[in-house]
């Protein structure tokens, strides 16, 4: 039969969040329902609720950054079990067959995957997503959360954690790389945690030294102000191997681009809301790679909660009640949160 949940939903782009009850859909013998601990906040909910991302599926519910428990299981569900600690990320589902999905890629899958949220569902619904109590995924799109990680720290590593991961490993950053990451906020404070662990020598790059002191906190070895030196570029040309740029404001690529040794990687993780031109000489002088990278598959999810776990990473996080998500919402826009907001899910009114 379908679970009952209550959720934090919103019934279009200007109307406040409000509490109500829906059903899940009725748990499949391949799913797994999760009683949710704690749920996080991605600016991705506030670009998809705002109709910033286009025109979003209401009533909706959203959230991709879930952490909970194993409440009950489908008959054929061989990897988890009741009571087991799991998270739910940006993905619910894909097709599975197709050569992304046979690779580990499902974030690429050539016949669409499912997002956690705003999507359309194998039973034709739409998927709502984690600021709720319950949530039925099929165990092929569960995490296991290790013990070592508690639950509210843990929720963001699911969006903000392998969205910085992914590319670190990609490019296999290892002891010794000079790495820059751009931006410290929800993402970028997860990427300097995540390169410093792997021995990267890492440097903060941002427009003022506001979070000088957090960013050496959190692994950093320089803070640079980019605002603040009007021959920023120029006086620290060619110093890195690899930039990590999680800005979501427009700035100059060409410019960044200078920042990087020969042969040295950029990789984009941001979403600014304008196209950025480039001058093809910067990428061919010096044979530099422009990539970007959107999340990763869920070997590689869970691969980043291991090591977040052997290495005491978590998200810097703020809690915050159901009744105070549309305040955090503006808090976020504004910058205003060091790093991370997580839903705290007990305070659903019984």
């Amino acid at each position: 039969m379908p679970i009952k949940s209550k959720v934090l939903q919103k019934t279009g782009p200007g109307a406040p969040f409000r509490t109500v009850e829906i059903e899940r859909r009725d748990p499949r013998e391949d799913d797994v329902v999760i009683d949710i601990k704690a749920a996080g906040i991605c600016h991705s909910d506030i670009h998809t609720i705002r109709n910033e991302w286009g025109e979003a599926h209401f009533p909706l519910t959203v959230g991709h950054e879930i952490a909970g428990v194993v409440e009950a299981v489908g008959d054929k569900v061989t990897k988890f079990k009741v009571g087991d600690r799991v998270g739910v990320g940006c993905l619910v589902n894909s097709c599975g067959v197709c050569e992304q999905c046979r690779n580990g890629q499902e974030q690429n899958c050539l016949n669409g995957s499912v997002g956690t949220y705003n999507s359309e569902d194998v039973d034709g619904t739409i998927t709502q997503g984690g600021y709720a109590q319950k949530v039925v995924v099929n165990e092929n799109f569960v995490l296991t959360i290790p013990e070592g990680l508690d639950f509210d720290v843990a929720a963001p590593l699911l969006c903000a954690g392998i969205t910085t991961y992914s590319p670190l490993a990609r490019w296999q950053v290892k002891e010794g790389d000079k790495v820059a990451i751009v931006g410290l906020g929800g993402l970028g404070h997860m990427g300097v945690q995540i390169a410093a662990a792997k021995g990267a020598e890492v440097t903060v790059i941002s427009r003022s030294l506001r979070k000088e002191q957090e960013a050496y906190g959190l692994g950093a070895k320089r803070v640079l102000a980019s605002g603040e030196d009007p021959d920023f570029f120029a006086n620290h040309k060619g110093e890195f191997d690899l930039i990590l740029s999680t800005i979501s404001a427009s700035y100059s690529l060409n410019d960044y681009l200078q920042l990087l040794k020969p042969r040295g990687i950029m990789s984009v993780v941001g979403l600014p809301p304008e196209e950025l031109g480039i001058t093809m000489g910067n990428l061919v002088g010096g044979g530099k790679v422009l990539t970007g990278n959107n999340i990763g598959g869920i070997a590689e999810t869970q691969e980043m909660l291991d090591f977040c776990a052997e290495h005491g990473i978590g998200a810097v996080i703020e809690k915050v009640g159901v009744d105070d998500v549309d305040a955090a919402y503006e808090r976020v826009v504004a910058g205003d949160v060091k790093f991370r907001f997580v839903i705290d899910t007990e305070t659903f009114a019984d």
